[in-house]
């Protein structure tokens, strides 16, 4: 499995508008694509700047292009996301997963 991460800067003020449109339009397109596994939203305050990170789980590199394009370390950024940044890397980051946890139920422990 190959991880996926991405990181953008946005204000406190516009912050709600970026994870409002990551739950309501990008999780549901990145859950009807085959070979996506799952995601997370993590969210940093540094003074006024709030940092986003996110972190995409995929089955394979060909998952991945099917979502990306050609040029997989292109980052996938709409517009209504830009307008809620104030930066943002243009690049992904791709990692291969050696290990990793669920709980003893077998699911994720984040909020969904």
């Amino acid at each position: 499995m190959i991880a996926r991460t991405w990181s953008g800067r946005t204000t406190l003020a516009k912050q709600h508008a970026y994870i409002e449109h990551f739950t309501r339009r990008v999780l549901p397109e990145l859950r009807e694509l085959d070979g996506f596994v799952e995601a997370s939203l993590l969210r940093h305050e540094r003074g006024d700047e709030v940092g986003i990170f996110v972190i995409t789980t995929w089955t394979s590199k060909d998952a991945i292009r099917a979502f990306a394009g050609e040029d997989i370390e292109r980052a996938v950024v709409e517009p209504e996301a830009v307008e809620a940044l104030t930066s943002f890397d243009a690049r992904v980051q791709h990692w291969d997963i050696l290990a990793a946890a669920t709980d003893a139920a077998g699911e994720s422990t984040a909020t969904r």
